[in-house]
């Protein structure tokens, strides 16, 4: 089968995009509007003139009571992942690997930013989106050289970075006659001037807008999407800059369907004061662009390849199509909806809370305005409604016969609005986990209860929490970090420097594989920070009994093993970077590899370690035996106590029986004698 003709994919790119399209406007623009608008605390719509139009704000308190947990799990070290080697082969390149994707988001990208914006995102939203990609750099000097010699020249232009623009050749002095009438030319010097490029890259990871993302509408994930598409909107001057033709897209540019989009305008509507406008320089117009990645035969091998097509305006242009290896996107749904890729929210979950409460907050409000301002029953023409209208302190109403004026009874609801309030407080907490004891507990509310109960009631408010933790982390971030390894294993073509753990370490991605386990790194489990701490305690007590027991070389515990416990506990107490307190684990196994080699060197002798357990050996058998000897020692005064305390006792009993039988009575009964 021939190849593709380009209107033909065309078309069917087209087609694609419009059926996203459409699919995104009736199943979820809307709800994102809407969740958008709880969690901003905006009006309802349905708010009456002179009534109460407060408004609850159950999507933003819940939101935000998630967040710093969520943050606290994924942020409380710069480890993010790990990835697990294949074999004892690849521990070491997996470390390597490891420690480079984590620099990479916290340094060459902003990674609690990027995170806090897509955790909010998939939290209000439904889905957070995040776009990793390779971003190629390049910068070009121009250097001049003056007075270089040819070997200096050669080795200058051997640098595959170096262009020469333009060489000037210049003798010093002249020929010379050498030994037997050689002759000797003279030096020839030359003044160069190159020009230098640098081509260069990094991973850059961006948050993308929920309403410039488009999947297809029956894929399950995105790994099983046959259509997904990023549209955004660049200006003429940035197309052109990435090297696009300006004539074709200048006509192009203009008004898009993105920028007046009715999501878009209200996200940005508290901060637009009119309407969109577009730029007098042509250069700076905007233009619609597409980047779809597709599957389809479009080499006509009967096999639909994945393919990267960039397209612009609103009729989608082709600007590129070329074949792709991998979809750069990472989505985040909190709450998974089996086979969907996009599940639900947590701010759905409270919305229809927020409206009950604020209906009742305002019927409540109302009901005290009407009381403490109470309307009255005149009787027409017996009272002067002059006086009635005139409200001041101590002011007189004239009426003609008693009784005139009544005041209107108004019904008081609290009693009933307050359990009302309260029965919807339980069913947030029954939907989403967050209750007043998880929020902050009230001290009444401690007078009788156990700290077991406490400890229970905090644990089980958090598991919700937690399932939406462990959900992001083997989902949306778990991808993340496999793009982010896959991208600096196939464009990054140097070694890079950087600074790890206060030590400047080079790393080449090109040595590694792209296909390692992720093991994501974040706090989950029932216990508590402190009863953590408390546990890695314990564990380091042991494993310093077994290093004093079996010495440093033991098969069961490792130096650096011990300063990994003691580093974790570092972490949870709040400090990030744990080399302020331990050396690197490299850097202790380096130097016991120095020690035990200097040890070799110098032939054999006794191991420190070992002469030091013998010392504790001896002193441990001093200290036995003198508690033996002051056991033995108070045994025997005891004994001796005892001896003396029977030996008055049997005399006092002597004594006794010589005075009974003086005294003539009978030893045993106690009765005169016959």
């Amino acid at each position: 089968m021939a190849k593709m003709d380009e209107i033909e994919f065309q078309g069917i790119v087209r087609n694609e995009i419009e059926q996203a399209l459409g699919h995104y406007d009736t199943e979820y623009s809307q709800d994102r509007i809407d969740a958008m608008d709880y969690y901003l605390g905006e009006p309802f719509g349905n708010e009456q003139p002179d009534r109460s139009q407060v408004v609850s704000t159950e999507v933003s308190d819940t939101i935000e009571h998630i967040m710093p947990s969520l943050m606290r799990i994924f942020t409380q070290s710069d480890d993010y992942v790990r990835f697990v080697p294949h074999g004892p082969e690849d521990v070491a390149i997996a470390e390597q690997a490891s420690d480079y994707c984590n620099w990479v988001i916290n340094n060459d990208n902003r990674g609690f930013e990027i995170m806090h914006n897509w955790f909010k995102d998939a939290l209000i939203l439904k889905s957070g989106i995040v776009k990793f990609y390779w971003d190629e750099i390049i910068e070009v000097e121009t250097e001049e050289y003056e007075g270089l010699n040819e070997d200096e020249l050669t080795m200058l232009i051997a640098d595959p970075e170096v262009e020469v623009v333009s060489r000037d050749e210049r003798t010093i002095g002249e020929d010379m006659e050498g030994p037997e009438g050689i002759i000797i030319p003279a030096p020839i010097i030359y003044d160069v001037k190159i020009k230098r490029t640098k081509n260069s890259g990094n991973v850059r990871i961006e948050n993308v807008p929920p309403e410039e993302f488009l999947i297809g509408n029956r894929a399950k994930s995105l790994d099983d999407a046959n259509f997904v598409a990023h549209r955004s909107t660049m200006t003429v001057s940035d197309l052109v800059s990435m090297g696009y033709e300006r004539d074709e897209v200048e006509q192009y540019a203009g008004y898009t369907d993105l920028d007046i989009s009715e999501e878009r305008t209200s996200r940005f509507e508290d901060l637009e004061t009119s309407a969109v406008s577009d730029s007098n320089d042509p250069t700076m117009r905007n233009v619609l662009v597409t980047e779809c990645y597709i599957r389809s035969d479009y080499d006509g091998d009967g096999v639909a390849e994945f393919r990267r097509v960039l397209t612009v305006g609103n009729g989608y242009h082709i600007l590129e199509n070329e074949e792709f290896d991998h979809i750069p996107f990472a989505m985040l749904s909190p709450i998974l909806m089996p086979h969907r890729a996009i599940g639900r929210s947590v701010a759905e979950l409270v919305m229809d809370v927020q409206l009950i409460k604020s209906t009742l907050m305002r019927q409540l409000l109302d009901n005290i305005y009407n009381t403490n301002n109470a309307r009255v029953v005149a009787v027409e023409g017996q009272v002067n409604l002059d006086d009635l209208l005139t409200n001041r302190p101590g002011g007189i109403v004239r009426t003609r016969t008693a009784g005139a004026v009544q005041p209107l009874q108004v019904p008081e609801v609290s009693s009933s609005v307050f359990p009302a309030l309260n029965y919807m407080d339980s069913i947030k907490e029954q939907r989403t986990g967050i209750s007043r004891q998880s929020m902050g507990l009230d001290a009444d509310a401690l007078q009788s209860t156990t700290a077991t109960a406490v400890a229970a009631m905090q644990a089980a408010s958090q598991g919700k929490i937690e399932m939406i933790a462990r959900v992001f982390a083997e989902t949306g971030v778990r991808a993340l970090f496999r793009g982010i390894l896959h991208l600096v294993t196939k464009y990054q073509n140097k070694e890079k420097i950087i600074r790890l753990r206060n030590q400047f370490v080079p790393m080449n991605p090109r040595e590694w594989e792209s296909s390692y386990d992720v093991q994501i790194n974040v706090g989950l489990g029932t216990a508590q920070r402190d009863q953590q701490i408390a546990f890695l305690s314990q564990i380091a007590q042991k494993q310093e009994q077994v290093i004093m027991q079996m010495g440093v070389n033991n098969p069961m515990v490792s130096m650096s093993q011990y300063r990994n416990t003691l580093a974790k506990i570092a972490e949870l107490s709040g400090f990030k970077d744990a080399t302020q307190f331990f050396a690197p684990s490299e850097q202790i196994e380096a130097a016991l590899a120095q020690q035990a080699q200097a040890a070799a060197q110098q032939g054999p002798q006794q191991d420190p370690a070992i002469a030091l357990e013998m010392q504790k050996m001896q002193a441990k058998m001093q200290m036995e035996q003198q508690k033996m000897q002051m056991e033995f020692d108070l045994k025997r005064e005891n004994m001796a106590a005892e001896l003396e305390l029977r030996r008055q006792e049997l005399e006092f009993e002597r004594q006794l029986r010589l005075e009974q039988i003086r005294s003539g009575l009978d030893a045993s009964t106690n009765l005169p004698r016959v």
